[in-house]
């Protein structure tokens, strides 16, 4: 029989594997009839008339584009798509040509953002992706292929508005402390594309954009800071923010006349009813790929949240605490004063983390419910971040799957009557784009053995968790067994996190 560990690497790249480029256009697209045809996305038909475009951005991009291309055929008449520089070097070398487009394709790769910033050929692809759209006719069809990194690579700032003075805004506001959601509303109110703008400039061309979610809550207007769909700012909401962190007196003077001239509010609604945004892959489908396969393998898996987010020392406290009530289950003792301590815990976490959407009670509920008789899987997803003290290199999820041997450890140490000693543990956390941090790896996996084990090697584990150095110890320990290395997925949903337990 399959280890634990075996198991959670097979429930991972299940999950994975379900948001890749490929099978995950395939699932959603098809194109159907010769005469009239039609291109069908999750069961809505959109008629081709006359002529299908296509254009795109965003790290996952290029396999998105290698598949759509497959799917549509001779119907594709022209495509542009702004992908990050030496995106296809990197997946021809990983050996991944399926991710790459045929020779002659009819789209037209740019490469640009380097390091993840806009620059001069980031700005030239989104150029002639703008190019593209304003020459469609009411009778053409445009599909747009959306995934997480779009941002950088669309950049097209309102003339007369030069890209290093929107970088330099961008970068003082940053300095400001001023937070993600501020920062795009500022970027989105100085774009063309962005906000909406790119469907605003394919009217009145049908707009079809197939997105693949990095943002937690797949909210639209944020995933690559939403060039097709509406955006809920208005100008006054970024003269607010330049105000807050003092930017307004300082503006240069190509900033100072696009605000001025800019519409006071954003645009309406219907102005969308030529755009159809539909998301094909999210965190959430590959958390439901991997409990299907969990239950296949003979455990009651549940999933806790697409949305986990907070500091990791706090979630992997979260998961601790709720690895210790499984055992306690396990061992008849869930309902018992430790059960309830444990429960008080996991409430007071919640509170602290605010995940959205997250009902734990209700979790809990169903996790008393569940017999012994069977192993029990929990999943999640979302992202995490980390407060960097130490110098060392790691990456979110490696520095989790750390921080949870060491507090599994630590919870066998101290409770002797439900110590987790009792039950087989495997907790594993990974980034679905196979990159963890500046590694090669995707993440790790740990187990409450770790710690004890690692000493006897001479590792301290706390040593390196205050650096935060966790790469370095699971590539010292064991010969990197507990490093999660997959290679460029291609794809990318955020992380996703897998606890197995078994009596």
């Amino acid at each position: 029989t399959m280890s634990l560990r075996e198991h959670a690497l097979y429930l991972f790249r299940s999950a994975v594997g379900t948001v890749r480029p490929a099978p995950m256009l395939k699932r959603a697209v098809k194109l159907q009839g010769d005469r009239c045809p039609q291109l069908l996305v999750k069961g809505q038909a959109f008629p081709v008339k006359r002529d299908l475009y296509l254009v795109g951005f965003g790290k996952a991009v290029l396999g998105m584009a290698a598949a759509a291309e497959e799917i549509l055929g001779d119907h594709l008449v022209r495509g542009i798509i702004n992908v990050p520089l030496g995106i296809q070097e990197n997946l021809q070398r990983a050996g991944m040509p399926e991710m790459l487009l045929r020779p002659h394709s009819k789209i037209q790769v740019i490469e640009g953002a380097k390091n993840n910033l806009p620059d001069p050929e980031a700005l030239k692809g989104a150029v002639a992706i703008q190019e593209l759209a304003e020459g469609l006719t009411a009778d053409d069809l445009l599909l747009v292929l959306i995934s997480g990194g779009g941002s950088a690579l669309l950049p097209a700032p309102i003339p007369p508005i030069l890209l290093q003075e929107k970088e330099k805004l961008t970068k003082m506001l940053a300095s400001q402390g001023a937070a993600i959601q501020e920062l795009n509303t500022v970027r989105k109110t100085l774009s063309l594309l962005k906000g909406g703008g790119l469907a605003r400039l394919a009217y009145p061309a049908q707009v079809v954009s197939l997105i693949l979610s990095d943002v937690i809550g797949d909210p639209l207007d944020i995933i690559a800071s939403g060039p097709t769909a509406p955006s809920s700012h208005s100008v006054q909401d970024c003269l607010q923010i330049l105000a807050k962190y003092n930017l307004l007196h300082n503006l240069p003077k190509s900033v100072e006349t696009v605000l001025s001239s800019s519409p006071s509010k954003p645009a309406a609604p219907e102005h969308y009813s030529h755009v159809c945004n539909i998301i094909i892959g999210s965190n959430m489908l590959a958390l439901d790929e991997a409990k299907h396969q969990a239950e296949s393998l003979g455990y009651t898996a549940l999933i806790l949240s697409a949305a986990v987010c907070g500091d990791v020392r706090r979630v992997s406290r979260l998961y601790c605490q709720l690895i210790q009530l499984l055992c306690l289950g396990f061992a008849g003792q869930g309902e018992g004063p430790l059960g309830e301590e444990v429960r008080a815990n996991l409430l007071q976490l919640e509170a602290e983390l605010e995940i959205p959407g997250l009902k734990l009670a209700e979790f809990l509920q169903t996790l008393g419910g569940l017999g012994s008789e069977r192993p029990i899987c929990i999943l999640a997803g979302g992202e995490t971040t980390v407060q960097l003290q130490g110098s060392g290199k790691g990456g979110r999820n490696q520095e989790l799957a750390l921080r949870v041997g060491l507090g599994l450890h630590r919870a066998q140490a101290t409770e002797v009557r439900g110590h987790p000693g009792r039950c087989e543990i495997i907790f594993l956390s990974g980034g679905t784009d196979g990159q963890d941090g500046p590694t090669e790896a995707a993440g790790a996996l740990c187990s409450p053995e770790l710690v004890n084990e690692a000493l006897q090697e001479g590792l301290d584990v706390e040593a390196f968790l205050s650096n935060n150095d966790s790469y370095t110890f699971f590539s010292q320990f064991r010969g990197g067994h507990h490093l999660l290395v997959t290679g460029l997925t291609g794809t990318n949903v955020m992380d996703i996190q897998v606890i197995l337990v078994r009596a």
